[in-house]
């Protein structure tokens, strides 16, 4: 098991947890990135050095994401063959919990099936926990829920383990900041890999004074990629509800307006999700795409048929009936678009490489910008 550690501005806190694990796993491998910190904190990581850490790091701060991606990088070509488990560096893990995980990824590994699995840390978020960190998980969290129709309790959570068969997938997913963990739970599925949660402790100190999570700033980042789903869909949901109204006064049917509004909208959002929403959306064919798109649109047509008509035969307003059966099938829209629709084609291996590359120079093997010591 190798410990993966990224590090921006590091107070006291990150060589206090390291002596920590040492003490309980002397034999243990660490590796810390250094996110840009400059040479105010020089001295920080020279004690790390100084207590067996392999350190490496970068001369400008490129965010969580990268950082996490170098030392998968590093790990994958000098220290191959290893589970890893990342930490934050601000002492909100214990070494109980970090050790906790990183046994259950060992446990998974004994079966093929565990050999696709990544571990989360899940913290409970009871008792004294800053009203942001509550507030951000539960907001992650419910868009998640919403966008993929699973239940994941810690969405935010930094203590995650990895067995070591996933290192080039995690090398392969984009983002370079906060959003990065996210997009890896949201692509995880897809990519053919499970997520278990394992109970930890939730720990905060000195009211999270330490962490440099940037609330607007950060929160746009990792939210991007379900806000632009629930963007794309409200534009289709206006331009469905204008088009049906005309088409009610127009004609007599319900049908032909629910028909043709659909017909519309559908178009719209086809187009937009190709080519805003989905980063692999492009990667398949227009026509094939769009076959299966207008498929998926004429199910979802009968079940938003069905569920007007049955919320309309207990006396609800048109208008009222269509705006909650679209929001019925929002989350089973985007699920289905993102895994099956719009889903990156299984080529793993070859993605993988931009950002190996990337990875790699900063692991030491760009000397303009990176140093690595051990």
């Amino acid at each position: 098991m190798i410990i993966l550690i990224p590090a921006y501005e590091p107070d006291h806190h990150l060589p206090a947890l390291i002596r920590r694990i040492r003490a309980a796993e002397p034999w243990t491998a660490v590796v810390v990135v250094d996110d840009g910190s400059g040479p105010a904190y020089k001295g920080v990581f020279d004690d790390l050095r100084a207590l067996g850490c392999h350190v490496l790091g970068y001369a400008r701060n490129r965010g969580k994401g990268f950082a996490l991606k170098a030392g998968f990088g590093f790990i994958a070509d000098s220290l191959p063959g290893h589970d890893v488990v990342c930490a934050d560096s601000d002492g909100q893990h214990t070494v109980t919990d970090i050790l906790r995980v990183a046994g259950k990824v060992h446990g998974n590994g004994s079966d093929q099936r565990g050999a696709a699995t990544m571990v989360l840390g899940s913290r409970s978020f009871t008792g004294d926990v800053p009203a942001r960190s509550r507030l951000g998980n539960t907001a992650t969290r419910a868009l998640f829920t919403l966008a993929t129709g699973e239940r994941i309790p810690d969405t935010q959570t930094g203590l995650r383990g990895y067995p070591a068969a996933l290192l080039p997938w995690l090398r392969s997913v984009r983002g370079d900041r906060y959003e990065y963990e996210l997009n890896l739970l949201l692509e995880a599925k897809n990519a053919g890999y499970s997520i278990q949660s394992l109970d930890i402790a939730t720990v905060y100190l000195d009211h999270n004074s330490g962490s440099h999570f940037r609330p607007l700033a950060d929160s746009v980042r990792i939210y991007a990629p379900l806000l632009k789903f629930l963007g794309s869909s409200f534009a289709a949901f206006l331009v469905d509800t204008t088009v049906f109204l005309l088409l009610t006064v127009l004609v007599d049917s319900l049908l032909l307006a629910v028909l043709g509004a659909r017909a519309v909208s559908s178009a719209v959002n086809f187009l937009v999700n190709r080519h805003v929403v989905f980063e692999h959306g492009r990667q398949r064919p227009a026509r094939s795409a769009g076959l299966r798109y207008f498929s998926l649109v004429a199910v979802l047509l009968v079940a938003n048929v069905a569920l007007i008509w049955a919320l309309e035969a207990i006396a609800v307003p048109a208008l009222a009936a269509k705006i909650l059966a679209e929001i019925m099938l929002l989350a089973i829209s985007f699920s289905i678009q993102q895994r099956w629709l719009f889903a990156r084609k299984q080529d793993r291996l070859p993605a993988a490489e931009p950002a190996r590359e990337e990875a790699g120079k900063a692991a030491g093997k760009s000397p303009s910008e990176a140093h690595i010591s051990g």
